[in-house]
């Protein structure tokens, strides 16, 4: 206690001068009190009560306690955030995979407070320099982080939408574009068409666009921000990397799930070379459709997802989504890769090009996406598909054309009706100009010296004088594509003995190519002139078939060789030239019964040709010497028809179905 009393008196002797000295001992006291305090490094309850004996020992010594409270709840912070953290490190396996941020909330947030707790005490410049406190720090931070890593895997695998294809594909089918290949012509070679009727039975399906509003939340949204606390904890932690492959794992397998609903393979180039044209068909089929889902849909919320996740951080965010998404781009890109490297024919070049139109549609989608250095390789991979499919598409349709100038088949089609080679060829070139878009693109800059000598060819053909620099790339080859294909039916057509059947056969075809023509974008490609010169040609083709067919009947009816004028005419010659007439009509007309003349209106127009020319004769060779034979016996041998019968005889003409005309004279009204 005299120890007390000295220092009392010496804190409040003194005038004016010994206040200030005075006040300079107590800061020294007071320096020496926390000094003695802090080497001894005891623990809370040791500590308080050094500070109580201080405070009673000397008054000044009262506020100790404030100066030095810090330090010790800062120590209380740790060792209770510690034990937060260790609690969790304790429970048993299976309680562990019970969320915390699901199932109990509070509790979540308690661990993710004690991680910050930790994490602020590391960045303490104050707390780095002591070993032992950041030893613990980083051996609980560590533990933290295993911790969080397993929640935010837990997170996006107990959060993640499934895909709903249904919605997806009926938003495509509502915006699909059909257009018509005739008898499912396009899938064989010319050979195995059938020769029916039946216009406009097959489509090729175009592959169709994706609306605007179509969206899909590929995790549930509350979840995103439970994501963003554990990420920004890991990242913030050093622990990016753990963090990404967690998410990118993840996700990628999500990505893949989606990819098997929308019925996307996994298949080698080895695979995709095996299949069979009708199953790779469905699966180009497949692709085009995937392609758009999985870019506009899948990958653009795949970026939100990251982005809204990692927004502390632009690179993890473009790294997460690279790693995570370019194993789904890659296999389509793979994909479309064997195709293009495919055994070429003619029935795939528009599917070919639906692919080239689909991905160069998501080119620049893919190209926003993958827009750092990380994803150039995607963009890149993606463009020298693109190319490669464009190349198989202009190789496939070359591969077209020179199918048409090599079909050198020697079997002449029954009844002279359309070939089919007439048929593949026109409702395949109508498909091309749906396409003329595309191919101008891929053909503008094609060497066109090969074709100087078609070129040549055609306008020394036509007589056209044909400015063939006028037409887009496109218009320019079908020309010339064309006009390969009637030089080819002209040769089909020497198959035939007889010239009329050639006439009807050109007809036929000739016909068909114009209607194809008129009917479709054709005719702003080929032009109103080619038109109007094909039906010219069809006119000569006709009057040329009169000429070949009907010229020995008429010769018939003639007044030469029969010994006279009308009245002293010889029966005999007169009783041959009707024996003849009728054995030629009966011959011609079981013959050309059979014959096929496919168009109805050509039909008629053939038939009225016939009736014009073959009925007045005959009407007036009857009128003029019928009466010498008709008082005769077995009159009816030799006039076996009237006017009006063979009028109702040439309109069985062409209809396919060769018939014979029964020998006796018909009786009409």
């Amino acid at each position: 206690m005299a120890t007390t009393t000295t220092i009392s008196g010496g804190g409040g002797g003194g005038g004016g001068g010994g206040g200030g000295g005075g006040a300079g001992g107590e800061d020294r006291v007071m320096a020496t009190a926390q000094q003695i305090v802090k080497s001894l490094n005891t623990t809370k309850e040791v500590t308080e009560d050094m500070l109580l004996i201080f405070s009673s020992f000397d008054n000044r010594l009262s506020n100790i306690s404030n100066l030095i409270e810090p330090k010790a709840t800062g120590v209380d912070q740790f060792e209770a955030a510690e034990k937060v953290i260790l609690r969790w490190e304790s429970i048993s396996e299976a309680s562990r995979h019970t969320l915390p941020w699901e199932e109990a909330p509070e509790e979540g947030a308690e661990y993710l407070a004690a991680v910050d707790e930790i994490l602020q005490m590391t960045e303490d410049l104050a707390i780095r320099s002591d070993g032992e406190m950041m030893d613990r720090a980083e051996s609980a931070l560590q533990v933290a982080m295993a911790r969080l890593e397993d929640e935010f895997r837990h997170i996006l695998i107990r959060n993640t939408v499934p895909l709903d294809a249904d919605r997806l594909y009926g938003s495509i089918r509502r915006v699909s574009l059909s257009f018509p290949t005739s008898e499912g012509e396009m899938l064989g070679d010319f050979d195995s068409f059938v020769d029916d009727d039946h216009e406009n039975s097959c489509y090729h399906e175009r592959g169709g666009s994706l609306g605007d509003d179509v969206c899909v939340d590929l995790i549930q949204p509350d979840a995103v921000a439970e994501l963003k606390e554990i990420a920004d904890r890991m990242i913030r932690s050093g622990y990016e990397k753990e963090c990404c492959q967690v998410y990118s794992t993840v996700r990628r397998d999500v990505l893949d799930e989606c990819l098997s609903i929308i019925g996307v393979e996994k298949l080698s180039i080895e695979d995709v070379q095996k299949i069979e044209w009708r199953s790779l068909d469905e699966k180009m089929k497949k692709w085009i459709q995937a392609v758009k889902i999985v870019v506009r849909i899948l990958l653009w919320g795949e970026k939100r997802l990251c982005d809204q996740a990692f927004s502390g951080s632009d690179l993890i965010k473009e790294v997460c989504f690279t790693e995570t998404a370019k194993g789904c781009v890659m296999q389509l890109l793979n994909f479309g890769e064997a195709v293009s490297i495919g055994k070429r024919s003619s029935e795939k070049l528009f599917r070919i090009l639906d692919m080239y139109d689909a991905l160069a549609d998501v080119l620049p989608d893919l190209e926003a996406l993958f827009s750092d250095e990380l994803g150039e390789f995607v963009c890149s991979e993606a463009r020298g598909v693109l190319a490669s499919l464009g190349d198989a598409a202009k190789g496939t349709f070359a591969e077209f054309e020179n199918a048409v100038r090599s079909e050198t088949s020697r079997r002449p089609i029954q009844n002279g009706d359309i070939h089919p080679i007439t048929r593949y060829v026109m409702n395949y070139v109508k498909l091309v100009v749906d396409y003329s878009g595309t191919l101008n693109a891929l053909l503008e800059n094609e060497d066109d010296d090969d074709d100087d000598d078609e070129s040549d060819h055609l306008q020394n053909r036509d007589g056209d004088n044909l400015q063939l620099e006028g037409k887009s790339p496109i218009g320019r080859r079908l020309l010339l594509l064309l006009t390969c294909l009637e030089s080819n039916l002209t040769e089909k057509s020497k198959l035939y003995e007889d010239n009329a059947m050639q006439y009807i056969f050109l007809m036929n075809n000739i016909l068909y190519i114009v209607q194809k023509v008129k009917d479709s974008e054709l005719r702003k490609v080929l032009g109103d002139h080619w038109v109007r010169k094909r039906r010219g040609q069809i006119r000569q083709y006709a009057t040329s078939y009169l000429r070949a067919s009907w010229s020995k009947v008429l010769a018939c009816l003639k007044d030469e060789g029969i010994g006279g004028s009308s009245s002293n005419a010889s029966k005999m010659a007169l009783k041959e030239r009707f024996k003849n007439f009728n054995a030629c009509f009966e011959d011609i007309y079981r013959i050309q019964t059979a014959w096929k003349v496919h168009d109805a209106q050509l039909r008629e127009e053939l038939r009225i040709s016939i009736s014009e020319k073959v009925i007045p004769a005959y009407r007036s060779f009857m009128g003029r010497f019928g009466n010498h034979l008709e008082s005769g016996r077995n009159a009816g041998k030799y006039i076996k028809y009237t006017p009006e019968d063979l009028e109702n005889y040439l309109l069985d003409l062409f209809e396919g179905s060769s018939l014979v005309l029964h020998h006796m004279r018909r009786k009409t009204a």
